[in-house]
């Protein structure tokens, strides 16, 4: 017999949350909204990244100011904080979003983290006019607007010396002969691959 009640297709969202993998917060869920382009790092590569960066910067976290263009969960920007960053500025421009971070800083009471509500390309335009710089640059952004090639260009000025860049991609990034103008004078320090997801630690070359 016809099923007269077909069953609705469901929606896959990104997980109801996530959790700080290390630091003064280790283990503190992290609750993550469905919104359109929001995908959190997952915590594997999270726990790879952060490994990278601890050998770079050689733990000392907190001489590191950080930037989290595209904050999103708020999973780099908090885990940061949690493993003892200077700073670390969290820019969102979606208003749900710079909401539940904020709710999540006053829980946490982290008074390192400052969040704002704003355009991630227009933010780091005037970051960098004002002379603003970062030891640690987070680019996470949704990945089919093409934001990293534009976002990651801006990251030159923001920059401390010695500075590093972790970006994330839905796409390898193309090296030699095919590599973009947006890409060249950047240095791969670590690359690795997930599932889909490709990830890179970069420095200025």
């Amino acid at each position: 017999m016809q099923n007269k009640h077909p069953r609705k297709p469901v929606h896959r969202g990104p997980p109801q949350q996530v959790r700080i993998i290390g630091g003064l917060w280790k283990r503190t869920p992290l609750p993550v909204l469905d919104a359109a382009g929001l995908r959190p790092t997952p915590d594997r590569v999270r726990e790879t990244v952060f490994n990278w960066v601890q050998h770079q910067i050689d733990g000392l976290w907190q001489h590191c100011d950080v930037l989290d263009l595209f904050a999103g969960s708020g999973a780099l920007g908090f885990e940061a904080a949690s493993r003892g960053a200077r700073s670390v500025l969290m820019i969102d421009n979606v208003g749900p979003v710079v909401q539940q971070l904020q709710m999540i800083q006053e829980k946490l009471r982290a008074t390192q983290v400052k969040i704002v509500r704003g355009d991630a390309l227009a933010q780091a335009q005037q970051l960098a006019a004002r002379g603003q710089t970062f030891g640690l640059i987070f680019l996470d952004p949704p990945y089919q607007q093409d934001f990293l090639s534009k976002s990651l260009p801006l990251c030159r000025a923001l920059l401390a010396p010695g500075g590093l860049v972790y970006a994330e991609s839905g796409l390898a990034l193309p090296e030699g002969e095919q590599m973009p103008d947006w890409l060249r004078g950047w240095e791969i320090v670590r690359a690795d691959k997930a599932g889909m997801v490709h990830y890179y630690l970069l420095r200025a070359a």
